[in-house]
């Protein structure tokens, strides 16, 4: 995102994403290990589905999140790495998930597992994701975590189910859109930053900082995914262009948009989302650009940015506090 204003939060410079991923290298490698001894099952299904999903990329960045906050908290013990592993656990189940209710054939930039292997087999492995998932946080023997993973699977589920009902709704208000990220996607980076807090045994406050630190992040990173589905090339994103259109999704973008566009241009967004048109794609990008759009939505993002950021005074001075606050900037700056 070059064309990004310099007052934003992001820096100038562009952000070295493998620069913060290298300081939690070691503490990765024990959690993929982790991964792939979780997904060694007699079912052969499952294993080839998780290890093609779990192979398949991705940045990582949930179970990032828990082992840099648990190292600028004073270090990631055991609970710390298999909880990172639970997330990541989580993350993909939802992803399974996602890609059949959305008919999507693209993830990552490779074929979604529902496109090699069909709809039944990718559901019944996110479920067997979440059924280990919580196998492995019992593991913990920690209540408090149980009851905050079991929470956020829930507020998932809502937030899946409320993007259901807002798809080819043109009506959805920039609050229900929100509202909806919020649960959907920013509910379990706010889960992994807090689970950091909760096996350190910090404080109240050091807890609920770092979760509101996560809960703003998840927003910024998801505004900025929303903006990129009508910015960046296929290659960049490994997903279609226009997949949102396409499914019918109102997403920030469009609802700027509708409202900031005449009454013609209006109509061609609503009846696109109404009919989940890809079709029009080119026509809806258009509007978006001419009605500064995708400014609006980086602009908000780069707000959730700041909120995050500030967030972190709840933390001493470390490079791990330093790489959150990076992680913050990288979320707005990045262009895939």
């Amino acid at each position: 995102m070059a064309s990004h204003s310099q007052s934003s939060a992001t820096a100038p410079a562009l952000i070295d994403f493998d620069s913060i991923k290298k300081l939690t290298n070691a503490e990765a490698k024990a959690v993929d290990q982790l991964i792939i001894n979780e997904l060694s099952s007699d079912v052969v299904l499952i294993n080839q589905m998780g290890h093609y999903i779990v192979g398949s990329g991705g940045k990582r960045l949930r179970p990032m999140l828990l082992l840099l906050a648990a190292k600028a908290l004073g270090g990631a013990s055991d609970n710390h790495l298999l909880l990172a592993a639970v997330i990541e656990f989580i993350h993909t189940a939802t992803l399974l998930h996602d890609d059949v209710v959305d008919d999507s054939d693209l993830r990552r930039g490779k074929e979604s597992a529902n496109a090699v292997w069909g709809n039944a087999a990718s559901i019944l492995v996110g479920d067997y994701l979440y059924s280990s998932a919580f196998e492995m946080m019992v593991r913990t023997g920690n209540m408090r975590v149980m009851e905050i993973l079991s929470k956020t699977t829930t507020a998932i589920a809502e937030g899946e189910v409320l993007q259901l009902l807002n798809c080819n709704n043109p009506e959805t208000t920039e609050q229900k859109y929100l509202e909806v990220i919020a649960r959907k996607t920013a509910i379990l980076f706010s889960a992994a930053t807090r689970l950091a807090a909760v096996i350190a045994g910090a404080s109240t406050e050091t807890e609920q900082g770092l979760a509101l630190y996560g809960q703003h992040l998840g927003i910024a990173f998801q505004l900025i995914d929303d903006a990129l589905d009508y910015k960046a090339s296929k290659e960049e994103l490994g997903k279609n262009l226009g997949d949102d259109l396409a499914e019918g999704k109102p997403t920030l973008p469009l609802i700027y948009a509708i409202q900031n566009s005449n009454e013609n241009e209006a109509k061609i967004i609503i009846d696109a989302i109404k009919n989940g048109d890809r079709d029009a794609f080119n026509e809806v990008y258009a509007i978006v650009q001419s009605t500064k759009a995708i400014d609006y939505t980086e602009q908000r993002a780069d707000e959730e940015a700041q909120k995050a950021i500030s967030a972190l005074s709840v933390l001493p001075d470390s490079e791990y506090k330093q790489a959150l606050t990076l992680l913050a900037m990288f979320s707005v700056q990045r262009n895939y």
